[in-house]
């Protein structure tokens, strides 16, 4: 058994990880520890405040009595806005606190390309766009080039947990780029598990959201490749584990 823990702020599209857990196979626990989200606002200093050492620390001890071999700060805004490397710091600060391996969404992301040898990305974010710009330059100090950035301006997780198929696929056609190698969608308040195959379908090119990543990369930090095409080309690498 591999378990992998989770600190997931607030309640929105937690329901995507139950999902993806279900689609590894019995071997893999997700195990998801709900942080304080504060104020719930795609604006900086709220999203700093989101991410602040505190309310991360706060859900370490419930992760490490869960026998969790990773964690992983699932939110990609709460991470990014801190820059590259304050999101360096978040993250070693969460280590710490842990005593386990750790990372956040956002470099989920940069790790995710990597793996699948991709290099020109767009971006389809809910955010409003000051927001999204800076999750742009973050892909940007990780080594991606950003060839497109669409932004929905949405201000709260909340209404993001509202959108379904239709809005889902929407965002993904508004945000693709014909120069782009893969799209990148970044809210983990957006419900995407159910859906990869098919956007990587409509797209005709891998599509990274922020859930499937985020589990991907405590999978990443655990040691651990399952394959699982039903979450799409990112975890369909090997070396495999057949799910």
């Amino acid at each position: 058994m591999t378990a992998l823990g989770l600190l997931y702020p607030g309640h929105s599209a937690e329901d995507d990880y139950q999902r993806i857990e279900q689609l590894l196979g019995s071997d893999v626990r997700v195990d998801v520890v709900h942080t304080d989200i504060g104020e719930d606002a795609h604006r900086v200093d709220a999203l700093r405040e989101m991410g602040a050492p505190g309310r991360l620390a706060a859900g370490v001890e419930q992760l490490r009595l869960s026998g969790a071999e990773a964690v992983v700060w699932a939110c990609t805004s709460g991470s990014f806005v801190y820059g590259w490397e304050g999101a360096h710091e978040q993250v070693r600060a969460l280590a710490l606190s842990a005593g386990l391996p750790a990372s956040s969404t956002s470099f989920a992301f940069s790790h995710a390309a990597d793996e699948l040898g991709v290099r020109r990305v767009a971006v389809g974010a809910t955010y409003p766009d000051d927001v999204t710009a800076l999750f742009a330059d973050f892909l940007r100090a990780g080594g991606a080039e950003v060839v497109a950035v669409h932004s929905s301006g949405i201000i709260t997780a909340a209404e993001v947990a509202t959108w379904g198929e239709a809005e889902l696929f929407a965002l993904a056609r508004a945000a693709d780029h014909q120069d782009a190698e893969a799209v990148l969608l970044p809210d983990t308040a957006l419900h995407t598990a159910a859906h990869l195959p098919a956007l990587e379908k409509e797209l005709g090119k891998p599509v990274l959201t922020a859930n499937q990543v985020t589990v991907w990369e405590a999978l990443r930090l655990a040691d651990r490749r399952v394959n699982a095409p039903t979450l799409g080309a990112l975890f369909t690498r090997e070396p495999i584990v057949q799910a």
